[in-house]
């Protein structure tokens, strides 16, 4: 085992002195041919570090296009997606009529895909995401990343559409009532054909009902009223829903709260009216 060692040991030494003295060596070609030499054989760290440091040096050659193009590669083979993006993203800016740049403009699209933030997260880097995409979809239709491009852009906007509905679902779980149904119906907005409408219709009732109920006598009526529209809509437009029972049970409770809230209001005027006759009753007999 301590051979075993020793030998692994001398050998990364030994490769540790030959990437050195390639890295010190004057000529551009020598530092050139031993970095694609690496990268051929996936060693994208040491190609990497040469490619980095030739690109300025043969920016505008032929030499300079690939060793760009191999260099955005070996960031991405790394995992290091946002670098990747960078500079597939600068060497379809640059090279723009390399028979690479196809490629790189989509390269730079997947890597903000593979940096794309897990669902609990902000979603900004998954909309950079979409949008690099249809920008790619938009110079090169045709293409043969065309049919993958697409797949990768629903799959984003999945995850969007997931991640809001989610959001909705936990401001109904905390029985956030105002900022649930806002939510459901931003959903509702920005995700027309979602499987998850249904749904989501029949929790926007539930916390409309909930709303409704702990309100303030002055706010009975209106909230009462929305909770009635909501359940007529729904009806209509899920007439085989399996939430259907559910949502006809707060139609009969949105229309029996409304009769009390208009109830209360009319008793409120009732009152109102008659401490003003009250009053002017008062007025006159000082007067006499």
């Amino acid at each position: 085992m301590k051979k075993l060692l020793f030998f692994a040991l001398l050998f990364w030494v030994a490769t540790a002195c030959k990437f050195q003295k390639i890295q010190k060596n004057d000529d551009w070609r020598v530092r050139y041919k031993a970095a694609i030499e690496y990268y051929d054989k996936g060693d994208y760290y040491h190609a990497g570090v040469l490619l980095e440091e030739l690109i300025p040096i043969l920016k505008g050659s032929p030499e300079g296009e690939k060793a760009h193009f191999y260099y955005a590669y070996c960031n991405f083979e790394q995992g290091m997606y946002l670098v990747s993006s960078h500079y597939f993203k600068t060497f379809f800016d640059t090279y723009n009529r390399s028979t690479f740049a196809e490629e790189a403009l989509y390269m730079y699209a997947y890597s903000l895909y593979a940096d794309s933030s897990p669902i609990y997260l902000d979603q900004q880097s998954t909309n950079t995401a979409i949008d690099a995409f249809q920008e790619f979809l938009n110079h090169y239709p045709q293409s043969k990343y065309a049919v993958q491009a697409n797949n990768l852009i629903a799959e984003l906007r999945l995850k969007l559409e997931t991640k809001a509905y989610n959001l909705a679902k936990l401001y109904h779980k905390l029985k956030r009532e105002k900022a649930s149904i806002i939510t459901f119906e931003n959903f509702e907005k920005d995700y027309p054909d979602s499987n998850l409408q249904e749904e989501a219709f029949a929790l926007k009732i539930e916390s409309q009902h909930l709303l409704a109920v702990n309100s303030f006598e002055t706010k009975k009526k209106e909230r009462y009223e929305a909770l009635i529209s909501f359940c007529q809509k729904f009806i209509d437009k899920y007439p085989q829903s399996k939430y259907l029972s559910s949502v006809q049970d707060y139609l009969v409770k949105g229309q029996n709260g409304l009769k009390e809230a208009l109830a209360y209001e009319k008793k409120v005027k009732e009152l109102q009216e008659q401490n003003k006759q009250n009053s002017a009753s008062g007025v006159v007999s000082t007067q006499n």
